[in-house]
């Protein structure tokens, strides 16, 4: 079968966290492909995290924002010439696979335009699946509800598995750049944290219900600190104003949130003693990078096992979990208060004892 197929490409647009998740496509479609040319159509906010990678030959960014802006600005034109462009430069790649890991229609709609004979996507919601040559339906259990431990990235797993790949051969992969890794270990310099002796706290994502909480934050960078640890805070731009509330909590801290491009992010998470986040792309990292890490999840639980044992996850399922965009409890988001400080420090504990 690897002989029929010499040219491969993978749509992940977005989010940041999806893209790790899915990043083990890359190990397995080499197992099944070894010599194929292996292709990645990413959003800008997503290709630093695939750029550095040696097992991926080509990185196509869709300037996704500037057409929007150039469509409120009405100019249509150059929005129809970017859209050529980008269609031409799909087809004179000449893939003979395209899977469509998004299952999306702006991502089942490049996989069309694409012109390749054989596209995999998943059945998805907005019916973008009718434009695939090959249509796969998403694992069973993909549910927390169903109790079943639902491994990290179950959904692009069952792609690799349909396509012929080992259980084995899907591993995370992220790579760090080298000038990503000297502009994060510089930044961590000026702040004073000592290499290889920090915590990476990861307390922000896109809804308030999949937050901790900013005193539990804080007091935990405090009980790091104590423990010989430098509590080291990582977020986006957006994450600025929260990120210096906790900090103003928690001098302790060496707030670097805002302050890096997400490939020197990863370069931080590379090194971490332990790494502790909700439901976020930072998260997810840790598990990538098989750093010791503590996940914290409450209206969402996206995976029971982050397939390392250097990964655990704190979900307590109450009769409302998961509500994910429908919080019932009135704001109090008692999934994440349930979970105690002391009962995160020590499962941090255990993970770094376990890394050794």
């Amino acid at each position: 079968m690897s002989g029929n197929v010499q040219r491969i490409l993978v749509i992940r647009l977005s989010a940041i966290g999806d893209v790790v998740m899915a990043s083990g496509l890359i190990p397995s479609l080499r197992q099944l492909y070894p010599n194929a040319h292996l292709a990645w159509l990413a959003e800008p906010a997503a290709a630093p995290l695939l750029v550095h990678n040696p097992r991926l030959d080509e990185v196509i960014v869709w300037q996704r924002g500037e057409w929007q802006q150039l469509w409120r600005q009405r100019r249509y034109r150059d929005v129809w010439q970017r859209l050529r462009a980008l269609r031409r430069q799909l087809r004179e790649g000449r893939f003979d696979l395209v899977i469509d890991a998004q299952g999306l229609l702006k991502s089942g709609v490049w996989s069309w335009l694409s012109g390749a004979t054989r596209r995999v996507t998943l059945v998805g919601r907005e019916g973008s699946h009718r434009l695939a040559t090959e249509r796969v339906m998403p694992p069973e259990g993909a549910d927390a509800t169903s109790g079943v431990p639902r491994l990290i990235g179950s959904e692009y797993r069952h792609l690799a598995a349909h396509l012929g790949a080992t259980p084995q051969a899907y591993r995370l992969d992220l790579a760090v750049g080298s000038a990503a890794r000297e502009v994060a270990w510089a930044q961590l310099d000026a702040l004073g944290v000592p290499g290889g002796a920090y915590a990476v706290l990861c307390p922000f994502t896109t809804r308030p219900q999949k937050h901790w909480f900013e005193d539990r934050w804080a007091e935990l960078a405090q009980q790091l600190a104590e423990r010989g640890l430098q509590p080291v805070l990582l977020g986006g731009p957006a994450d600025r104003e929260a990120a210096a509330r906790i900090a103003a909590q928690a001098p302790v801290i060496a707030n670097l949130a805002g302050r890096l491009k997400l490939d020197e992010s990863v370069a931080v998470i590379e090194s971490t003693r332990v790494l502790i986040g909700v439901d976020t792309g930072l998260t997810h990292m840790g598990s990538a990078l098989r750093r010791p890490t503590v996940a914290l999840f409450g209206s969402t639980c996206p995976y029971q096992d982050g397939d390392s044992l250097l990964t655990s996850v704190m979900y307590d399922c109450l009769p409302c979990s998961p509500c994910r965009r429908r919080p019932t409890c009135g704001g109090r988001f008692d999934c994440m208060r349930s979970l105690e400080v002391d009962a995160v420090l020590a499962r941090a504990q255990r993970m770094m004892e376990m890394a050794g």
